[in-house]
């Protein structure tokens, strides 16, 4: 998106309720257009979307669509936050319920947030670079934030958790999409390489050893839960740091 568009998109995301710049006036909303992308999206990936596309769920010409959306850019601005879950309605009960520790209310925040990413994989490709957020992405950023309040943290370095965070819950959706659709590791892929491996376990001990513990305690993808408290046992760390100090 070409610097001089931030305003437009912001404009979307942030201002009142767009009317067409000519033309007359039709019934569509933000809200009807950015519908019809997500749900394009979630049937073709975000790659299928197109302002032909949507507008053709919309029945209007593509011409008319662009009276309200400049383009593509700004459209997929509009489906990253209709597709987010407003975060003043489940998320905020989830994290009452987690109670008040950070790492409780962090933890709450990462498998809801990757439960939105299961819901509309696509969000993967539409949440990289630099990109203008609305309401309600903001609003889970400032929520991860306020977990972290108190806790002796500078403003950037409360940053930098919440990325470490996102990071690793983007990672964990990015290894599921395409996998068997519950999350885990398609059963045929696994006990194919599981069998590879224990014909040539001499070459691979540690994989052989790695595969069998997995097989017998059942711990494979708890990958979202070992890295969370693995991030928290470091933060952990630098907050009793700061205490202590």
């Amino acid at each position: 998106m070409a610097d001089g568009a931030w305003g437009a998109v912001v404009r979307l995301l942030w201002g009142p309720p767009v009317t067409p710049a000519r033309g007359p006036r039709r019934g569509l909303t933000l809200e009807q257009i950015a519908a019809a992308g997500v749900g394009i999206a979630d049937a073709a990936g975000l790659g299928g979307v197109s302002m032909q596309g949507v507008a053709g769920e919309l029945g209007v010409t593509k011409m008319a669509l662009y009276r309200y959306v400049p383009g593509k850019a700004e459209l997929v601005a509009l489906m990253v936050e209709a597709a987010l879950p407003d975060p003043g309605a489940g998320l905020d009960s989830a994290l009452a319920a987690a109670g008040g520790g950070w790492r409780e209310r962090l933890g709450v925040w990462a498998r809801e947030l990757l439960a939105g990413y299961r819901a509309h994989p696509w969000l993967l490709d539409a949440t990289v670079g630099a990109r203008a957020m609305g309401p309600r992405e903001v609003g889970w950023l400032e929520r991860a934030l306020a977990a972290l309040e108190g806790r002796g943290l500078s403003g950037a370095e409360a940053m930098d958790v919440v990325v470490l965070v996102t990071g690793h819950v983007r990672g964990v959706a990015g290894q599921e999409r395409g996998a068997d659709g519950t999350g885990g590791v398609d059963a045929e892929l696994g006990a194919v390489l599981g069998a590879v491996v224990a014909e040539r376990g001499e070459e691979y001990p540690a994989l052989a050893v790695a595969l069998g513990s997995i097989a017998m305690h059942g711990g494979q993808d708890q990958g979202l839960e070992f890295g969370l408290e693995r991030i928290f046992d470091g933060v952990g760390l630098l907050v009793e740091r700061r205490a202590g100090g």
